[in-house]
């Protein structure tokens, strides 16, 4: 038996933490392969060894060994297929060490990560996932940006936006819409195209138009013009999938008709004031000397006043405050209007 042999047969005998952290790599991978197949063995989701299992991965998929890393990331995919919602609470450090270390691996490596990204949406923890993608798409080498925008497609085209929210995505793509490299636009585009077959063409411009560079705007619209506006999920979230034979069963039971508890895979109809951030405008109000001017003497002051709030409220959503003062003014202004005080 060679020395590698013995360290491994004697590092069999160390606990799961010990293994996946020693300092000798085949040891660390072979720690790896072994906790992927438990997980394998595993069909209940509660029970306990995925409990000690969970806090591991964001050391293990950080792993400075290629090799390592890679069955880290299988043995982290055999984890969430065993796991359940609960498994979300790991679902942060894990997605952002994901996005740290492996988005600029091996292809292989960089596959395995999506297949991760999606099983942690699977499993809900989509906020922990996009919170992910927000992170990667800041990063300086632009290899790891695409990686990320193209498993945001994934997610939204798999899941759509009952699970993946758009909001979150269209508030990325302006950033992404000026990157330097072109690979980096290209992908933004499909998942343009994408938002579009779930939300429409219109919601989408509206709010990514106004916040791009006139050049994007005419490369952009050219590729709207051929995108359609239907789509449908094709892949459930865990807790949806549970429930399945039930509905099977039901359908069988009482005939051809959809069973009742059947998930409802209908679009999701995007109310265009649901995607957009709200803007606090009265702070803006006190800073642009409204008050001050809307009681001038001068009644060009007077109309410059009213304009700036003009300007500030035609924001598409305006945060909740205590307005009930602008309100008075305006009232005030509209009374001295029709009396011939308020000239223009």
């Amino acid at each position: 038996m060679s020395e590698d042999e013995k360290l491994l047969k004697e590092a069999k005998k160390f606990p799961w933490e010990d293994r996946l952290t020693h300092k000798n790599w085949k040891v660390r991978n072979d720690a790896n392969i072994d906790l992927a197949a438990v997980c394998d063995s595993i069909s209940d989701p509660k029970d306990p060894r995925l409990r000690e299992f969970g806090p591991f991965f964001k050391k293990l998929v950080a792993d400075s060994n290629a090799p390592v890393q890679e069955k880290a990331l299988d043995a982290l995919i055999a984890f969430l297929k065993a796991a359940d919602a609960d498994a979300g609470r790991y679902g942060k450090e894990v997605c952002d060490a994901i996005v740290a270390k492996c988005l600029t691996g091996r292809p292989k490596t960089v596959e395995k990560a999506q297949a991760a990204f999606m099983l942690w949406v699977e499993l809900e923890a989509v906020d922990a996932f996009l919170d992910a993608m927000e992170k990667a798409i800041k990063n300086k080498v632009s290899k790891a940006v695409v990686p990320a925008i193209d498993v945001m497609f994934q997610a939204l085209s798999e899941f759509g936006t009952k699970i993946v929210t758009p909001k979150r995505l269209l508030k990325m793509l302006p950033e992404l819409f000026d990157h330097q490299d072109q690979n980096v636009r290209a992908s933004s585009k499909g998942l343009t195209l994408e938002l579009c077959r779930w939300i429409g063409k219109e919601p989408v411009k509206s709010i990514l138009f106004e916040k791009m560079r006139d050049t994007m705007k005419k490369e952009l619209e050219a590729e709207l013009a051929n995108a359609t506006e239907t789509a449908k999920p094709t892949r459930k979230i865990r807790s949806e999938q549970d429930k399945e034979p039930e509905v099977e069963t039901a359908s069988e039971v009482v005939g051809t008709g959809p069973a009742e508890g059947t998930v409802d895979d209908t679009p999701l109809e995007i109310d265009e004031y649901e995607l957009v951030d709200p803007v606090e405008i009265l702070t803006s109000l006190d800073k642009s000397g409204f008050w001050e001017g809307v009681k001038a003497a001068k009644w060009s002051e007077r109309k410059g006043a009213v304009a700036e709030l003009t300007k500030l409220a035609s924001t598409k959503r305006i945060a909740p405050g205590d307005f009930s003062e602008v309100c008075r003014t305006l009232k005030k202004v509209v009374t001295q209007l029709f009396s011939g005080n308020f000239l223009f």
